[in-house]
């Protein structure tokens, strides 16, 4: 069963959460720049050019899922703020009708330099169904377990190798990995890693991460 924990307020502290992540975004690479841009910035244990030479690239098994044009594709999807173009991808669904839910689609939307631990369809189809219909008719819940996907700052591949990350909704999200496999929290794995868009690095999990 998910754990009930209740968060007054959630949806104001994301806001604020994000505000903040805004404000340091500075010295991060603009939502146009290029990921081997943004790689440059965030990467520094395993020298650049090594890192320029794989920053740009999409991973996993789960890429193949992702239309080829149009604006699904990971060229249309880096047109589009996160919620928007997670809502042109064909197997995060789920997601979507969550964020939509919890009222995050415009605040995901306006936020700048941010990851997002995107679980699959498949992923909220683990989760037993009563669970699932109760969260999601729990605004105060679903936006606990939303907001544990979402870490501040675009986190590049070589980031999730041996990565801590704070999320949004206040606990720590553990990440390790390397080359093309990669894991969350131990055992969500990443199934189409590094995908960008307009204002944020999307990974795409195979399990949805809860909050302890």
């Amino acid at each position: 069963m998910i754990r009930k924990s209740m968060l007054a307020g959630a949806a104001a502290a994301l806001a604020l959460g994000l505000s903040a992540c805004g404000g340091m975004g500075e010295e991060e690479t603009p939502a146009e720049g290029t990921a081997t841009e943004e790689s440059t910035d965030q990467g520094m244990d395993n020298g650049g050019e090594e890192e320029m030479a794989t920053a740009g690239e999409n991973f996993g098994p789960g890429c193949a899922a992702v239309p080829e044009d149009g604006a699904g594709s990971f060229d249309g999807m880096a047109q589009d703020p996160v919620a928007t173009a997670a809502s042109n991808n064909p197997v995060l669904s789920t997601l979507v009708t969550a964020v939509t839910e919890a009222d995050l689609v415009d605040t995901l939307n306006s936020a700048e330099d941010i990851t997002v631990f995107a679980p699959t369809d498949d992923a909220f189809a683990k989760v037993p169904e009563e669970d699932l219909e109760a969260l999601l008719a729990d605004k105060e819940q679903l936006t606990e377990v939303l907001t544990y996907h979402v870490v501040e700052g675009r986190q590049a591949p070589d980031a999730l190798e041996d990565g801590t990350f704070t999320s949004l909704q206040g606990g720590d999200v553990t990440a390790e990995g390397a080359g093309e496999d990669f894991t969350v929290n131990g055992d969500s794995k990443v199934v189409c890693g590094n995908v960008q868009t307009a204002n944020a690095t999307v990974y795409i999990v195979d399990t949805v991460l809860m909050p302890e």
